[in-house]
């Protein structure tokens, strides 16, 4: 970041929407964050935790905890008090910011915890909770191997699981990561992805930043905002999730519009769950460029592959390894698969974490004689290229036939009135069903019949759900990742 003030010190960093901020004069204002630090206790090795939506002192708090040694912990400011008490006691954090200035969630976070109001200048009005008196802090780490960020992900299941990332796996990754993507001092880079999730911190933040790249934050995801930010702000960079793409698409459908403003926009990337072919194709018509897709996991600083500039990908691919790393397919006893075999991914890459917090046997599941990393997801190389079937924890297997939710969330999708679907199983007596969740573009009618006469046309018999369910909205993330295991309890209901 500091080469990037260097070479370009009076571009704008940052664009929001009350003004913009200089790479020098983010260098300032997190460096004077960092002593506020100093004289609120925070120490080398303490834990600092950010509840925020994306926002200048979100980014100012994190380069200055980078500054300190102190191991920064965004957190979005849409959970609730239960989900941020909870992380907050794992983690042992010694302060809490909130940032009140752009988020009401985060302000009411920080009043039901007596936090105090403070003016940070150009980096927006924060609430910084007491001190934790009984927050001990952890071993310094000379050298990039020091924990730069707690990112808390409960993925689609589970509980929050504190994954350790480095500074090494942040810079290594977001390099690389930036390279594949071209990014150049010239960009503009619609920020949307929060940056209380790894996508948004390492690629969209560190990736571009490093690069001398503005950044456009957004505190979150609204489809007129981003029409008005791809017509009128010179934006030429945009990373989503799918089911951001999936929200553009169906707004503009219910209003009967069909194309959008966009002169400067060059660069469009999905992540963060499969990319569906047919949402794929409908968004490149609307951007006029590339949909890139991309794979990677919290526990992998982000990106292992995508596909690039150079070499789009016109079907499901997600694309290359990224250089440094390497991946392999393997069979239930861990033996190597060859090409077009579907099994589990296994990831050897300087990206890799250092490990879950407070959780080394949950970290010795994961990881494999080598350094390699299990991550739980079904793949098949092809020359090369890596294609994701889905995760082995969601394998469908009906009838002793392999179902996998992708593939039929998929022939969903391509359904005009379908805004997106989400495929789970059931447990029947002796068997396993499908259920297929499925949300209607806004203003559109769906009806069990035309699903299934659907489905019968495009899946074998045994691929196509024996109930669909069809739904205004889905539980999701913050980055609009379909809560599965939410859907699949209520599959379990009935």
């Amino acid at each position: 970041m500091e080469a990037a003030a260097r070479a370009h010190p009076d571009k704008p960093a940052i664009i929001h929407d009350d003004g913009r901020i200089s790479f020098t004069e983010l260098m300032a204002e997190s460096e004077a964050l960092a002593s506020r630090l100093d004289g609120w206790g925070v120490r080398p090795g303490d834990r600092l935790l950010v509840v925020s939506e994306n926002a200048p002192a979100l980014v100012g708090a994190i380069l200055a905890a980078s500054r300190r040694d102190v191991w920064v912990i965004p957190l979005n400011a849409r959970l609730t008090g239960a989900e941020v008490d909870r992380i907050a006691a794992h983690s042992g954090a010694r302060r809490i910011l909130y940032t009140s200035g752009v988020s009401p969630e985060a302000a009411a976070h920080g009043a039901r915890a007596g936090a105090e109001e403070i003016d940070l200048g150009a980096l927006g009005r924060v609430m910084l909770s007491p001190e934790n008196p009984e927050a001990t802090p952890e071993p310094v780490e000379e050298g990039p191997g020091q924990v730069a960020a707690l990112v808390y992900t409960t993925g689609t299941t589970g509980n929050p699981k504190g994954v350790m990332i480095t500074h090494a796996n942040l810079i290594l990754v977001a390099d690389e990561s930036g390279r594949g993507r071209q990014i150049t001092h010239r960009d503009v880079v619609y920020a949307v992805l929060p940056m209380s999730h790894i996508f948004g911190l390492s690629s969209v933040l560190t990736g571009s930043m490093m690069r001398g790249a503005t950044l456009r934050l957004a505190p979150r995801f609204d489809p007129d905002a981003v029409f008005r930010a791809l017509a009128d702000e010179g934006v030429t960079m945009f990373q989503g999730v799918p089911a951001m793409y999936q929200r553009l698409l169906a707004v503009l459908k219910s209003r009967g519009q069909t194309t959008i403003a966009r002169p400067h926009l060059r660069y469009c990337s999905a992540g963060g769950s499969p990319l569906d072919p047919a949402v794929k194709a409908a968004a490149e018509a609307l951007v006029g460029t590339s949909l890139h897709n991309g794979y990677g996991l919290t526990e992998t600083t982000s990106a292992v592959s995508q596909t690039t500039p150079a070499e789009p990908a016109i079907d499901d691919s997600v694309g290359r390894p990224l250089p440094n790393m390497a991946v392999k397919v393997v069979d239930a006893e861990d033996r190597d698969l060859p090409d077009g075999q579907v099994g589990r991914l296994w990831i050897h890459s300087p990206g890799v974490m250092k490990g879950y917090y407070k959780a080394p046997e949950l970290t010795a599941e994961v990881m494999k004689p080598g350094g390699w990393f299990d991550t739980g997801d079904l793949a098949r190389l092809e020359g090369g290229r890596i294609f994701i079937a889905g995760r082995a924890k969601e394998l469908i297997i009906r009838s002793g036939f392999n179902v996998y939710p992708p593939e039929v969330e998929g022939v969903l999708n391509a359904h005009p009135d379908v805004a997106q679907s989400a495929v789970v199983g059931r447990t029947v007596p002796g068997n396993e069903e499908v259920v297929a969740f499925v949300q209607p573009v806004p203003g559109r009618v769906l009806t069990r019949e035309a699903l299934v006469a659907w489905v019968s046309e495009r899946l074998a018999p045994y691929k196509r759900p024996a109930e669909f369910v069809i739904m205004d909205a889905f539980p999701a993330t913050a980055t609009g990742k379909v809560l599965k295991a939410q859907l699949k309890d209520m599959a379990a209901q009935g």
